[in-house]
């Protein structure tokens, strides 16, 4: 069974360009919309969300920054790519472009490659997950491995994965906005480590939604562990309300902490999976 093309939503008014393009991207594999119009760019969105928009600014009704803005802060379409393609060369257009949360901001005349290389990037980055987390705001994803991937380059790095147990049976006991404040206090606790005994260069993601990882120096790592380790478990009883603290059925499914580290004397790794396997065995 084929897979599905990947969908464009062309918003444009000048009808050369829009056929232009259209004709273009549905000779290399994609599916392809156009609107002329910003209500009506919206409306598609919402009714039936595009992989990718290719957004001019100037529009006969909205321009593309509102069609952009009412994207963004709508929960359906908030995450779909946006490509601005206008005749606005002006520094301050493109940063008002770029603040919208536009992923790339193409001017006219446009080399036609280059719009195709522009939307497989974004699209690739868009299949590739968020590149934060959307509780903690860290680094997630293709962002970590990268970091990862720079630490099998040299032999002069160490790792801390802080681990939280069980936070899925706390999470079903008592609410989702009571876990994700959990790591949110975790993701708190482990920078405020860090801008005291830390570097200025380390570098804090998830491998998980539930395990955090600290890049640091080999000559920080014992201070950060030890700091981590003692803030955290001196604070895992004060996420639960009071009256279950020293309940002891509870204590089977309790959140838990597991700090450990992994240097480069602990390889060799061949490979960004053998790195990851190690730190998450």
């Amino acid at each position: 069974m084929a897979e599905p093309k990947p969908v464009i939503l062309i918003v444009e008014d000048d009808l050369d360009v829009a056929e232009m393009v259209n004709a273009y991207f549905n000779v290399q594999g994609y599916e392809v919309r156009t609107v002329n119009w910003g209500e009506d760019a919206v409306r598609s969105c919402q009714a039936s969300p595009p992989d990718l928009v290719i957004l001019d600014i100037r529009l006969p009704d909205i321009d593309g920054f509102e069609v952009a803005y009412r994207l963004r802060n709508n929960r359906k379409t908030k995450e779909i790519p946006i490509i601005f393609l206008t005749e606005k060369r002006a520094r301050s257009d493109r940063l008002q472009g770029l603040e919208l949360g536009a992923d790339d901001y193409i001017t006219k005349p446009f080399d036609v490659q280059e719009l195709r290389l522009r939307v497989r990037n974004a699209l690739r980055r868009s299949t590739q997950g968020t590149l934060t987390n959307p509780v903690t705001n860290l680094p997630e994803g293709v962002l970590v491995e990268e970091r990862l991937q720079d630490c099998l380059k040299n032999n002069e790095w160490a790792i801390i994965l802080v681990s939280l147990r069980n936070l899925e049976k706390f999470r079903e006991t008592y609410g989702f906005v009571a876990a994700d404040d959990v790591l949110r206090a975790v993701n708190l606790m482990v920078h405020n480590a860090v801008r005291e005994v830390g570097g200025t260069s380390d570098f804090i993601g998830h491998l998980t939604p539930d395990d955090f990882v600290l890049v640091t120096s080999l000559q920080n790592l014992a201070a950060l562990h030890e700091r981590i380790q003692t803030r955290l478990e001196q604070s895992l009883d004060y996420f639960y309300p009071l009256k279950d603290r020293e309940r002891r059925h509870l204590k089977e499914g309790r959140l838990k902490l597991d700090v450990r580290q992994v240097t480069a004397s602990d390889g060799p790794f061949k490979n960004l999976a053998g790195l990851k396997a190690k730190l998450l065995q």
